[in-house]
């Protein structure tokens, strides 16, 4: 039943091919065998002929086909009888010759006198023996049998004495044409049958490899997750209890609070790192393709190593291509945020690893294509350092010895600008330093936000324009943790905050007050994000067109819901002191060029 089941399953040509042409080899050396044994006989029966030279000639046609035949059975077992072609333009020759050796035997036979008709009948069953080993590969046997047949039965038919001899010879060979059919239509079908077993095996190799790199992954996740989560929890835990008087020991001091705030921000580095790269494996991170302007993006986060450089005594530049800069049209393709990821990543690593010297910074176009670099003088890597350090996992011990981190920042990364429809490379030297390279896509049609070069210094902003600070600001959140960060942060920043937690009581409380920025969770009871979103617009009043953060999770499909509701920008969780005060700069600034623009048309 499964044979009958899976015959209709299509294989694949090639493959199908392969198969028949090596259950073919496999008969090759029982056709030398029944060729050998056949020949004795045919030489007793050829010495009652009286035509001597065709027999002569027959015998040599024989001993050419053989050693041929004999030549090609050891030719199948090299590295050239791989190509299917080839083989396959072997085996029908080979089985044409002999079909010729048949033809000639026959015509030996014709005129061998009184022994004509039994030689015709040796020679119809040579044709029987060419047409079985050729029933496996199809083509062979559709072209073999023919001409191996012609030659006996056209000269049996040809005399009356010799026709019943013909007609046996005919019923013989139509037999066995018939069985060597019926055998290639069976073999087919194993063939078929093996195909699907080995696409099984394949699949069953994939689920276990897959299922070995997960359980691989999975412990490597632990061992490092519980090592750095040891190492930043005790430090914290002891600065907390020193805090809170427990032991009898003093309050911490600054120095102390800070390794405690570094130790806490490591550890939360460490697990978005590796949530990222585990949601990056199971192919379920999703990256947005936005038009974006790097040169910016990377004066910022060049602006923000800077300090951890000139601690070090480190020189940290950057060049920009000149046709990049003061230009109108032109920006990067991919997802800003990530892309600022990989930056400082790679940025930071060329600070955090570089001793003295510089660490170099150029921007430069290479055809439809963005190009960052970053050197280095650091210490350098091998190759086989280098590929260890793009593995997840994995840190190099002769550079990394001492420094904090999970061994996840490259090659998520590289997987991130994969996504992205870029590409991450590196090249190194020891002793010399290191240059990491990320290519993405460029648009040169897209809008540039880079403001034209106009010649003129730019001009002071005025008072009235400059965003207050000291903003109102409603935070809808149903997590107490989620919204007590948020709220220190933004109470940090100098900003008036209420709290809502959820969506429904956020809009209620809209109703009634004036904020000048809302910021809502994306997941929240009752009403979500992007439906609280939307009712705000919805509102009579100022609120209405009150600047709006959505603060989620991470899911581009649940950005892109917050966003289309209304929502201006989007913050990802877990929030920091610099990513909160972003938004809300940005977002004040949409809010005022929102007010400003009402009032022009006013």
């Amino acid at each position: 039943m499964f044979a009958e089941r899976r015959q209709n399953i299509p294989a694949d040509g090639g493959a199908d091919a392969r198969l028949a042409l090596d259950a073919q080899t496999a008969l090759l050396p029982y056709a030398l065998a029944v060729f050998a044994v056949s020949l004795p006989i045919y030489v007793w029966a050829c010495s009652f002929a009286r035509n001597a030279g065709w027999m002569a000639i027959s015998f040599a046609v024989f001993a050419i086909n053989w050693g041929v035949f004999y030549a090609v059975v050891a030719w199948l077992r090299t590295d050239a009888a791989r190509d299917l072609t080839r083989r396959a333009r072997v085996h029908v020759l080979s089985g044409l010759l002999w079909a010729l050796a048949v033809c000639q035997m026959a015509a030996f036979a014709d005129g061998a006198g009184g022994v004509r008709e039994t030689l015709l009948l040796l020679s119809a069953g040579a044709a029987v023996v060419c047409i079985f080993f050729a029933a496996p590969c199809l083509l062979a046997l559709l072209l073999t049998a023919p001409l191996a047949a012609v030659a006996p039965l056209y000269l049996l038919f040809s005399r009356p004495q010799s026709e019943r001899a013909g007609v046996m010879a005919f019923g013989a060979i139509a037999l066995a044409m018939a069985l060597s059919l019926v055998l290639n239509r069976m073999l087919r079908r194993q063939h078929a049958l093996a195909l699907a077993h080995e696409a099984l095996l394949e699949d069953r190799l994939i689920v276990l490899e897959a299922a070995e790199r997960s359980a691989r992954s999975k412990s490597d996740i632990v061992a490092t997750l519980s090592h750095e989560i040891r190492n930043g929890l005790t430090g914290v835990t002891h600065v907390l209890a020193a805090a809170a008087g427990k032991g009898g020991r003093a309050a911490p001091s600054r120095e102390q609070l800070n390794a405690a705030l570094d130790a806490a921000q490591d550890l939360v580095a460490v697990l978005n790192a590796t949530l990222d790269s585990e949601t990056a494996e199971s192919g379920r991170l999703a990256v947005e393709s936005v038009a974006f302007e790097p040169v910016r993006l990377i004066r910022d986060l060049v602006l923000l190593d800077r300090p951890h450089a000139v601690a070090k005594g480190l020189e940290l530049v950057v060049h920009v291509e000149p046709d990049l800069e003061h230009r109108q049209l032109g920006a990067a393709i991919g997802d800003p945020l990530r892309t600022r990821q990989i930056i400082a990543n790679i940025v930071g690593n060329a600070v955090k690893y570089t001793v003295r010297g510089r660490v170099e910074v150029r921007v430069e176009r290479r055809d439809n294509l963005i190009a960052i670099e970053v050197a280095d003088t650091g210490p350098g890597l091998s190759r086989e350092e280098m590929d260890q350090a793009f593995q997840a996992f994995q840190r190099v011990e002769r550079t990394g010895a001492g420094v904090n981190g999970a061994g996840l920042g490259l090659s998520l990364s590289r997987q991130l600008a994969k996504l992205m429809g870029g590409a991450l490379e590196a090249t190194s030297a020891v002793g010399v330093g290191s240059c990491f390279t990320l290519t993405l896509p460029f648009d040169e049609n897209a809008p540039s936000a880079v403001e034209p070069d106009t010649g003129e210094p730019p001009q002071p902003v005025e008072a009235a324009g400059a965003p207050p600070r000291n903003l109102r600001i409603l935070i809808a959140e149903d997590d107490a943790l989620n919204a007590a960060m948020l709220r220190a942060i933004l109470e940090q920043l100098g900003h008036q905050v209420v709290h809502a937690q959820n969506g429904r009581r956020a809009l209620d409380l809209a109703r009634v007050c004036d904020f000048d920025l809302v910021m809502l969770d994306g997941r929240m009871p009752i009403l979500d994000g992007p439906q609280t979103a939307a009712a705000l617009r919805a509102l009579d009043g100022a609120n209405r067109d009150v600047a709006i953060v959505a603060v989620i999770g991470g899911d581009a499909d649940e950005a892109r819901e917050c966003l289309d509701a209304g929502a201006d920008t989007v913050l990802r969780k877990p929030v920091s002191v610099a990513a909160v005060a972003r938004a809300v700069a940005d977002a004040a600034t949409l809010e005022r060029k929102s007010v400003s623009s009402q009032a022009a048309v006013a």
